[in-house]
């Protein structure tokens, strides 16, 4: 299983907040694009699958890989706060 975690870079790029996250099976695309897909219409403009159960070692990821050096991550879905040590 992986978790994809879905939100919004705003046109700031200071904070990203995180407004969806669906477990789904590795290398499930056709589920990815369904679900990205209907979600962009809605606002949202960034998505990102990481293979890790947890949404919290997900939101970790998406602040070490993505936000890290300029910009936070805010967790509107389950407010997991990532470590930025």
């Amino acid at each position: 299983m992986s978790t994809l975690l879905i939100g919004c870079w705003p046109q700031d790029r200071a904070t990203v907040p995180l407004t969806a996250s669906h477990r789904v099976d590795s290398g499930g695309q056709a589920t990815v694009d369904a679900l990205t897909q209907s979600a962009f219409t809605d606002g949202p403009n960034w998505a990102c699958v990481f293979d890790v159960d947890a949404h919290s070692h997900a939101v970790q990821r998406a602040y070490e890989e993505f936000a890290r050096d300029d910009a936070a991550i805010e967790d509107d879905v389950e407010g997991f706060t990532p470590e930025t040590r």
